[in-house]
């Protein structure tokens, strides 16, 4: 029953954080003319979107890191160097979508970092986690537990832990592009992970980690209120770098990367069309989706906004109960 308890709660106060802040902000994003920019390939409907204000994502960020904040102060989490790990990442991950947002905004079109700019950026967060993970006595050995799988993977471990990081922020990132779309399953996602975390309790501040995704759950919440059809507010890439970051780095601390496959199946999908997409057209010379990711290939069929979103919600639902089985209960 105290787990439940400390769940909820971080969950309401998160949700009531995220709504007073999409409250204030939303306001002033539009009068600081934040808004997003929407690509000229996109439907008529996507165009009427043009100007809604962006940078959401400091709507769950923010709340976030207050709720923790207030929780550690009550003495209802504890702070470890693993919670401070995940929070370093979603911060930092965070400001690496901000500086895209912004320099997108300040140039007047949807390009803020080139692509190779934010690789970087992305892979020197993820050394950075790479090397505070490593120096906390962790071990370079892929776990499976509910498989007895265990191996030493060395120096290899690090290019592992990189890929990882550096998929799943691109992946969410890729998948933002439906209002509620990519917030929704982020929610989903940090759900089943909440549960997952609360069950490792094989790792340092697995409870605390936990606590932080419930959190998180609340805050997304929250944020999509303002988000799901018709937008008010989108959550760029402010938000989708730092989710998609701090759920990896999540599944990396509590060794439960395989089943990170699982919850962001969805998110994996996408990004599959994407290169699926991309070498087809390099080298076949011929598209397989009308368009890609995913998402918008759906749309281009005459499918509405809403039951893409909600069949994609659902997909990742099930993923993420079935992952739930996987890495708790089987």
């Amino acid at each position: 029953m105290l787990i439940l308890t400390k769940a909820v709660l971080a969950m309401m106060i998160g949700f009531i954080l995220s709504v007073i802040t999409g409250l204030i902000a939303i306001p002033l994003l539009r009068k600081l003319k934040i808004k997003q920019k929407v690509s000229i390939f996109l439907s008529k409907k996507h165009k009427e979107k043009n100007g809604t204000p962006t940078m959401g994502g400091i709507i769950f960020i923010i709340p976030t890191l207050v709720t923790v904040f207030i929780l550690l102060l009550m003495d209802k989490m504890q702070f470890s160097e693993n919670l401070f790990i995940v929070i370093l990442v979603f911060v930092l991950y965070g400001i690496l979508g901000f500086v895209d947002d912004y320099l997108s905004i300040k140039r007047g079109h949807n390009e803020g970092l080139t692509e190779l700019q934010k690789l970087f950026g992305q892979l020197v967060i993820a050394l950075i986690f790479f090397y505070i993970f490593m120096k906390s006595g962790s071990q370079p050995i892929f776990d499976v537990h509910t498989l007895g799988i265990k191996i030493n993977m060395g120096w290899f471990y690090g290019i592992f832990l990189l890929f990882i990081l550096v998929a799943s922020s691109n992946a969410v990132n890729l998948t933002d592009g439906l209002d509620g779309l990519a917030g929704g399953l982020s929610l989903i996602a940090f759900l089943a992970f909440a549960l997952i975390s609360w069950n490792s309790k094989y790792v340092t501040g697995s409870e605390d980690i936990a606590i932080f995704c419930f959190i998180l759950v609340g805050s997304l919440f929250g944020f999509l209120l303002f988000n799901t059809h018709p937008a008010k507010v989108f959550m760029g890439d402010t938000g989708s770098l730092a989710l998609g970051g701090t759920l990896a780095s999540v599944a990396v601390i509590t060794s439960h990367e395989i089943t990170l496959i699982i919850v962001a199946g969805v998110f994996v999908v996408e990004t599959l069309s994407c290169i699926i997409q991309m070498l087809s057209v390099r080298f076949a010379g011929k598209k397989v989706f009308i368009m890609a990711p995913l998402h918008h290939h759906f749309e281009k069929l005459g499918w509405d906004e809403r039951d893409v979103v909600k069949i994609f919600w659902t997909v990742g639902m099930l993923l993420s109960m079935a992952a739930i089985a996987f890495g708790v209960w089987i």
